[in-house]
């Protein structure tokens, strides 16, 4: 069972999106800040990071820092996805790693899921 982790400050879409990947067949991790996800990712070693990029104290960019920095869950794929449409968070973003930046709005939970199981073929 592939196993993914959310990290997603707004509780209620975390639990929604959390749901809709079950009953896909993935098991799932809550985060709800930076400091969780990075604890979370290290110690359940997903195959797939879903990161929100507005996240209250340190944000989604700080997140890729951090795993980056980090050898034991630099490898992991992440896709960042955020209501933040901006092209200079786009940008370091991808720079930093993150495979996919997803605009919330522009994606239904099932494209989302389309697209954590198009990375995870990828890295197959």
């Amino acid at each position: 069972m592939k196993k993914i982790l959310i990290i997603e400050d707004e509780k209620v879409l975390a639990e929604m999106y959390k749901e809709k990947l079950e009953r896909e067949g993935f098991e799932v991790i809550l985060a709800f800040n930076v400091k969780e996800g990075i604890e979370s990712a290290k110690r359940e070693r997903p195959d797939v990071i879903l990161l929100d990029i507005l996240l209250a104290g340190e944000n989604g960019i700080d997140f890729l820092r951090k795993q980056k920095e980090n050898q034991e869950i630099f490898q992991i794929p992440v896709i960042a996805f955020s209501n933040y449409d901006d092209p200079r968070a786009k940008k370091e973003a991808k720079e930093l790693g993150a495979k996919e930046y997803l605009i919330k709005t522009n994606y239904t939970p099932t494209q989302i899921i389309e697209k954590i199981k198009s990375i995870l073929k990828q890295i197959e």
